[in-house]
């Protein structure tokens, strides 16, 4: 296995070392310095579960595209190391280390989804905030910044699915310093630390077995960090740095002065018609997104909840198509040679409802207009609260106990609460098939 290009250093730490980063914005910035020829910009991954996996390999993987147009396969090697969450405060003492990326998923940040606000609670973030080894990653940036004070500016980027995730990520740090009583690295930070909003695309299933020995036969050896998507890629970066980065525009990434309509764009749409096509997939029997698609019913109504409920409140980008960006999303689910499943994409609901769906909500309120169709999704994910033999959830506790599930994620819209509960009784006394026509049929 040899990569094209390596870096003679590393400028950037990246946590969450998971199929999605490795197909993407290591992809990026390996294109990045092999146009450029900087090759300061280097990856050290914070993760302790894939350097006994990559440290063999030399930290190189192999991307396999699957679909139509297709790239041949290709080995990244923009990872210089991997290392645990207790090197982070030495690495970002690094006057090189100049950017900062995350993709840990929603669930990583230790928030409450119903307020967006660091949950103090937590019993790991309660233990970081006393000092010592960090194990949260909130903790872990935060006292990595802290052997930083009073060093040269740096970046942080989260490139997960939230909402503002930049403004979201920076109120953390913020919540976290002031709890901690870190003052000066409070102040430092605000003069010091850029935030940027981004928005990532590109559809990762975890990798499989049969994936590997497939890819082992295909290529001629065996790579164990291997990862396979699909041919489509897409990011949209605010431009607020604080010390330089890659030429990611350079690898076909976007950057914007406004980021907020392209978060919309790609929560509301795509990220919304995932989990309504996993929720109801797995009420209709389907294992893939590819056959949740696949199914005329299903793929009618996802159509029918953007047509009805997302798009007349999306306020997308000016230069999106977006009938044209609807009909894409739905050919790339379709794509069968991706083993997404709906289980994994079904997992996090709590984290990941409110982005998708309840923002839709509270806008289709505040336009005087009733939503026809979230009611439903949103009991379809209730339904698989309750009925999951093992619900993959951080919150799985909570919401198994709780009178009704919806009640921990969202509050203060006694109507909606009342159309998801009575939807989700449709759901558990109708066949949801049945359901969904009659909506369909309805809206003639």
């Amino acid at each position: 296995m040899r990569a094209r290009f390596r870096p003679e250093s590393a400028g950037i730490v990246h946590f969450g070392l998971g199929a999605f980063h490795r197909v993407h914005q290591a992809v990026y910035t390996d294109d990045a310095m092999r146009v450029t020829g900087d090759r300061s910009w280097g990856i050290i991954g914070v993760s302790s579960r894939m350097r006994p996996v990559l440290a063999p390999q030399d930290y190189l993987y192999t991307v396999l595209e699957r679909g139509e147009g297709a790239a041949p396969p290709r080995v990244v090697g923009a990872l210089t190391g991997v290392v645990p969450g207790a090197r982070v405060p030495d690495l970002l003492a690094r006057p090189s280390i100049r950017v900062v990326t995350l993709t840990v998923t929603e669930k990583g940040y230790r928030h409450d989804p119903a307020t967006g606000l660091l949950d103090l609670a937590d019993p790991e973030i309660a233990a970081d905030l006393t000092g010592g080894q960090s194990k949260t990653v909130v903790g872990q940036l935060v006292h990595g910044l802290q052997r930083r004070l009073g060093g040269p500016p740096i970046t942080v980027v989260c490139c997960d699915n939230l909402p503002g995730n930049g403004k979201f990520l920076r109120a953390l740090v913020r919540s976290f310093c002031q709890a901690a009583g870190l003052t000066a690295l409070h102040d430092w930070i605000e003069d010091n630390v850029r935030f940027p909003g981004t928005m990532v695309d590109r559809i990762a299933p975890a990798t499989t077995g049969a994936d590997l020995v497939e890819a082992e036969h295909e290529l001629g050896y065996r790579d164990d960090a291997l990862v396979v998507t699909e041919p489509f890629s897409q990011w949209v970066l605010e431009d607020d740095f604080a010390a330089g980065r890659p030429a990611w525009d350079r690898a076909g990434a976007v950057l914007t002065a406004d980021i907020e309509p392209w978060e919309r764009l790609k929560l509301r749409v795509l990220n919304a018609s995932h989990s309504m096509l996993a929720y109801f997939g797995l009420l209709l029997g389907h294992a893939s997104i590819a056959d949740a698609v696949h199914d005329p019913v299903l793929r009618d109504a996802c159509s029918a909840m953007l047509a009805d409920d997302v798009l007349p409140v999306l306020r997308p980008p000016s230069e999106v198509d977006v009938d044209g960006y609807v009909r894409t999303t739905l050919a790339r689910f379709a794509n069968r040679a991706l083993r997404h499943t709906t289980a994994q994409v079904a997992s996090d609901g709590s984290q990941k409802l409110g982005p998708r769906l309840l923002g839709t909500v509270a806008d289709l309120r505040a336009a005087g207009r009733e939503p026809r169709w979230l009611p439903l999704v949103v009991a379809a994910w209730t339904r698989h609260v309750a009925t999951a033999v093992r619900l993959a959830d951080p919150l799985a506790a909570d919401l198994r106990a709780a009178a009704f599930p919806l009640d921990v994620i969202f509050r203060g819209d006694p109507v909606f609460r009342a159309q998801v509960a009575a939807a989700h009784d449709r759901l558990v006394t109708e066949d949801p098939r049945a359901v969904l026509r009659e909506v369909l049929d309805g809206r003639a």
